[in-house]
């Protein structure tokens, strides 16, 4: 019994930081190389796309999503999506992706020297080339180099403000569960004896 109490437990726990992951901002400082507009539709992954209710028709199975192309400083392509997010989850409020757009383009920079131009791309999400997953970007900022650091306070606020949430109710449970265990007093105590 206890392999399944620890196998829930690790499951649990995995689906939270899988969760938190995926909807927390991230930064990734990157050289845009491209943006273009393609039409999707999105299916078996359609949980990692935004949803279509923001502003477009809801009942049309295709739509045209911009995509900004870029490259980290190892190398490696990434490649982000950029949707409205609207009132949905995870809650960004984004409706400025044409806007974001047109500022990426305008960051876009073929050369690879001094000159290059390195932008901090704030997005949530994952990238999983197998099932066709990208990032949402939800802003662009420059920055000095490809070796600029950004602290994560918006994360480290969310997170802290978690774990104290998480601490206040296991001490309330575990207080419950105490008493309910051994009552106080020793009336119950002295009226058996």
């Amino acid at each position: 019994m206890i392999y399944v109490k620890w196998g829930v437990r690790i499951v649990f726990w995995t689906v939270v930081v899988a969760f938190l992951h995926y909807t927390l901002p991230q930064h990734d400082i990157v050289r845009i190389t491209d943006t273009y507009e393609k039409r999707v539709n999105p299916g078996e992954n359609a949980l990692f796309w935004s949803n279509a209710s923001t502003g477009e028709n809801v009942a049309a199975t295709e739509r045209d999503v911009f995509f900004i192309q870029t490259f980290r400083a190892n190398g490696r392509p990434m490649v982000y999506r950029n949707e409205d997010t609207g009132w949905g989850w995870p809650p960004y409020f984004k409706f400025n992706t044409s806007n974001l757009q047109a500022r990426a383009s305008d960051f876009t920079s073929r050369r690879t020297d001094e000159t290059a131009q390195w932008v901090a791309v704030r997005h949530y999400g994952w990238r999983n080339e197998f099932l066709s997953i990208y990032p949402n970007a939800v802003g662009l900022r420059e920055v000095a180099g490809p070796d600029v650091r950004i602290i994560p306070w918006f994360n480290i606020v969310v997170l802290v403000a978690l774990a104290a949430v998480y601490w206040a109710i296991r001490v309330r449970w575990i207080r419950f569960w105490a008493r309910r265990r051994a009552p106080e007093g020793g009336e119950w105590s002295e009226g058996r004896s």
